[in-house]
């Protein structure tokens, strides 16, 4: 850059700063839920491929499939924690 003028963002045309935070929050959203995602579906099929209770996890599947689609962190977080705790009761009851 040129080190004889000042670069004002404000004023500067093509300068779309918010449309660069807004698709910045979109991807950070979606790569949180896409993790939380893949971890859901690892341990659902841990559950059902594993230990064998594919009927429980098949609610954990919908759920997590419903958080994916509508970008949404709570039923992510409720797909988790419901499979976090099938996971933790099948294992303790083997």
């Amino acid at each position: 850059m040129a080190d004889h003028g000042t670069v004002q963002y404000e004023t500067a045309t093509g300068n779309d700063y918010p449309a660069h935070e807004n698709t910045y929050e979109t991807f950070v959203k979606f790569a949180f839920v896409g993790s939380i995602h893949i971890i859901n579906l690892l341990l659902g099929l841990t559950v059902g491929g594993v230990m064998g209770h594919w009927l429980t996890s098949i609610p954990v599947f919908l759920i997590a499939i419903i958080g994916l689609v509508t970008g949404s962190k709570t039923s992510s977080y409720v797909a988790f924690v419901l499979c976090f705790l099938i996971f933790a009761f099948t294992g303790l009851s083997h």
